[in-house]
């Protein structure tokens, strides 16, 4: 019989419990790519959501506004396979942002079953408050990189995305 057969429960938690250092042990976390990426995910998505707070947007709202304000007239179903949302997830980001009076549904001069986007004057508007904010909180979050390194840092990034 293995120690770890041997062990009670309260034992077993007892050993999940931060040490003196209140730090826990993390295993081969540290050194796990996905790992790495969830924690800066999650720091970028905080300092996103400090620099846009007045706007309520996140960002993958920031994202489709992006693409509707850099495409005018895409369509719902072309917008969801450039971001990567599914159909119905994807109405519902338009209906938000269109309840916000951010983004205009018209019918599309191309097909009859579906709407061209385009951003509605108050969209265009948060867009030119907003880019700026994003940009600079952008620059925060690699202010310890180099010039060079920002670029192989968006590199990296993107040959990983690529290896799915």
């Amino acid at each position: 019989m293995t120690d770890n057969e041997r062990s009670t429960p309260a034992d077993r938690r007892s050993r999940l419990r931060p040490g003196k250092n209140g730090k826990l042990a993390l295993g081969p976390l540290p050194e796990l790519v996905g790992y790495n990426l969830r924690k800066a995910q999650v720091a970028v998505f905080q300092s996103f959501q400090t620099a846009v707070a007045p706007h309520d947007i996140t960002p993958g709202q920031f994202g489709v506004l992006i693409m509707i304000r850099e495409n005018e007239g895409l369509s719902q179903s072309d917008l969801g396979t450039a971001v990567g949302i599914d159909r119905s997830t994807m109405v519902a980001v338009i209906d938000r942002l269109e309840s916000r009076g951010l983004v205009v549904r018209a019918p599309s001069p191309n097909d009859r079953r579906s709407y061209a986007l385009r951003l509605s004057p108050e969209g265009q508007s948060l867009m030119d408050d907003l880019i700026p904010r994003v940009q600079a909180h952008d620059q925060g979050m690699v202010k310890d990189l180099s010039p060079e390194e920002q670029v192989q840092f968006i590199d990296f990034l993107r040959r990983v995305s690529r290896s799915k």
